[in-house]
């Protein structure tokens, strides 16, 4: 009986969980802003690693910065983070006019149709911030899209989230080398792709360059897209306005980007990120391990644990 409770775990884990995104899908943003003003503060009480990698990762970019001005910085960051778990439910379930209603504003589309306009595909940089599921329900409603997709944890919840990311048009492709020819088909048919930017890869997909003055290891696939397609890159994002909806802003990628070295394209990378971020730093999803990795790991010192900040 516990071999069939636990088997039966997963199944019923997702199907709570889908159930519960089902319901927030008819509330109104309004609600569920006010629900992540109240859920937010518990996850910084409560959730020890969410509190301190998020801490860790303020202190590495704004070490100017007093120690209550980054608590509030990382109690406003957790808020939204909060605010976009809740939202899944409106990004993948809710009518799409309901979705498409709750985006206020497009800043920047001009740069994506002047360059499939040149035929030239656009490859979408779309970090973690805002809400990031509403920026690909915009793109794959009005662009042939293309993105890469790892399966969740919870193998029953991949339909749930597969189905709600590709019910626009988007088409989602492994991360293995059969998705990045099918990214570089898409580029050549001058599509657009998303790519994720700010996701530490696997040793040996990347390379260490600078994000806010500290190396991170960073995905070396952008200039490898771009040197055989000629593609134009750009940052993307869904900005959050509490409670309202949403303003998408396209920006222009650093020009370090289209380098065919790897250490400066990365550059280029992070800087784009970057200035995403300054848009409205609370809304970047700091409690990810962005620095991870390290270069004494990378060169095989025995205390490289010494040089590690989480």
């Amino acid at each position: 009986m516990t071999e069939q409770a636990t088997s039966l775990s997963p199944r019923i884990q997702a199907r709570a969980i889908a159930r519960l995104w089902r319901a927030l899908s008819h509330f109104p943003l309004r609600w569920l802003w006010r629900a992540a003003a109240l859920v937010g503060p518990q996850v910084y009480r409560f959730s020890k690693r969410e509190r301190q990698v998020t801490e860790i990762n303020l202190k590495v970019v704004y070490p100017e910065a007093s120690a209550s001005q980054r608590k509030t910085l990382a109690q406003q960051s957790l808020q939204h983070s909060t605010a976009t778990m809740l939202e899944l439910g409106h990004a993948w379930m809710a009518p799409p006019e309901k979705v498409e209603a709750s985006i206020l504003a497009v800043h920047g589309r001009d740069k994506l149709d002047s360059a499939r306009a040149e035929g030239r595909g656009v490859i979408v940089l779309a970090p973690h911030f805002g809400n990031w599921e509403v920026l690909n329900f915009w793109l794959s409603s009005h662009f042939p899209f293309t993105a890469m997709y790892e399966p969740p944890k919870i193998a029953d919840l991949d339909p749930i989230i597969r189905h709600g990311r590709e019910r626009m048009g988007a088409k989602l492709v492994p991360t293995n080398p059969r998705g990045v020819a099918a990214l570089l088909k898409a580029l050549k048919r001058s599509e657009a792709i998303g790519i994720l930017p700010d996701q530490e890869p696997n040793w040996g997909s990347g390379v260490f360059a600078p994000f806010y003055g500290r190396h991170a290891y960073t995905a070396t696939l952008l200039p490898k897209l771009v040197a055989r397609t000629q593609a134009r890159v750009v940052t993307g994002v869904a900005l959050r306005v509490p409670g309202k909806g949403f303003e998408i802003h396209f920006l222009d990628a650093d020009e370090q980007v289209y380098s065919e070295e790897d250490v400066t394209s990365a550059t280029g990378v992070n800087a784009s990120v970057e200035a995403s971020i300054a848009l409205h730093p609370v809304q970047y999803q700091w409690e990810y391990k962005r620095y991870r990795k390290v270069v004494e790991e990378q060169q095989g010192l025995h205390n490289a644990n010494d040089f590690r900040l989480y």
